[in-house]
């Protein structure tokens, strides 16, 4: 598989093709195997037993399981990193983000997912995937609602990093002064685009605990200063002021028709005459042709919550909306960049 710049990450996914390779490569990173060899370079089975407190059959076990996946190879008695991995090594934060993710929504798949063919009501009530995403704990501080809002903000900030370049690719930012990101969770997506244009002034609104750690996120970053964290409720507050340009990203899908429908009208009117709306989301799945990798799990979860194109696209046009460029995008699963120009007059 070939990869651009802005989508070389994926490579990621091909050591997380099973649920075999998957945990196998977690317990290699847990128990410092893939650190011992990243620092120390090739060694021994014996100096990796000793260096990562294994017995020689567990080492044994774990290093045929690695080498089966193309993590590891050996040499004349010397184990080492492959050099395909060492290069997906890179990507260490999404690597671990992706085998964090699929592990705390493994269960729902392996004991509920007749529920969500069949009976998707009844799945959403029993799923531990919508308690992870429990988002009513973000309007009010407790310790517990810190650290839970906090795990699912990790993961998707990771997410959101290497997804941001291939919409700012995609769409030239230049011309913005005043952003608005709603829903814009940890800030990151506007972080990556203020890092590359600095004439840039962007808000977020968001749960008053998303804020706060958002802020936290982003304390140390020098564009801290043009990044404003909102609190507030998209749906009850007013949007604060006006921007010429507003964006949803992975953000729209969270909500029913009508609920993402109402936020999309509410930005439009927020929006400066001649303003941009802008939605980057992943999109309705078709059947896939082959099994997809154990780290898709958590985005197979939610194919009932993913549209096609054509509702933004319609539903940007009935709001007067013009010059509509839809632009469908393949990463590790279907995405759109929808970008709307709102009229002059």
């Amino acid at each position: 598989m070939g990869y651009s710049d802005e989508t070389d990450y994926l490579r990621v996914d091909a050591f997380l093709k099973g649920v075999v390779e998957a945990r196998s490569l977690a317990t290699g990173l847990e128990t410092g195997l893939i650190d011992h060899l990243l620092t120390n370079g090739p060694s021994t089975a014996g100096e990796i037993e000793k260096r990562c407190a294994m017995d020689e059959k567990g080492a044994s076990m774990l290093l045929g399981l690695l080498h089966s996946n193309n993590v590891t190879e050996e040499h004349g008695g010397t184990i080492m990193l492959t050099a395909a991995f060492v290069k997906a090594l890179q990507y260490r934060d999404l690597l671990e983000a992706k085998l964090a993710f699929a592990r705390l929504v493994l269960s729902d798949f392996t004991d509920l997912f007749t529920l969500l063919i069949a009976e998707p009501d009844q799945f959403f009530r029993s799923s531990r995937t919508f308690d992870l995403f429990a988002y009513g704990r973000a309007a009010e501080y407790s310790p517990e609602n810190y650290e839970l809002t906090k795990r699912w903000m990790r993961i998707t900030t990771i997410l959101t990093r290497y997804e941001a370049r291939t919409c700012i690719g995609r769409y030239d930012f230049s011309p913005h002064r005043r952003m608005l990101d709603i829903g814009g969770n940890s800030g990151e997506f506007v972080l990556q685009i203020c890092r590359r244009h600095p004439g840039l002034r962007a808000s977020i609104l968001d749960l008053p605990l998303v804020c706060d750690i958002g802020r936290e996120h982003l304390a140390r970053e020098q564009e801290a200063e043009r990044i404003r964290f909102v609190e507030g409720n998209a749906f009850i507050d007013p949007l604060p002021g006006t921007f010429d340009l507003i964006s949803f990203k992975s953000m729209l899908h969270d909500w029913p028709e009508k609920e993402a429908l109402f936020l999309m009208e509410k930005a439009a009117l927020s929006l400066e005459p001649g303003g941009t709306l802008l939605i980057f989301e992943r999109v309705a799945m078709s059947a896939p042709a082959r099994t997809p990798p154990y780290c898709a799990i958590p985005i197979l979860l939610f194919f009932r919550y993913f549209r096609d194109p054509s509702f933004y696209e319609r539903h940007l046009s009935d709001l007067g909306f013009r010059d509509i460029l839809v632009t469908e995008i393949m990463l590790d699963a279907p995405f759109c960049l929808i970008t709307a120009r709102k009229r002059e007059t």
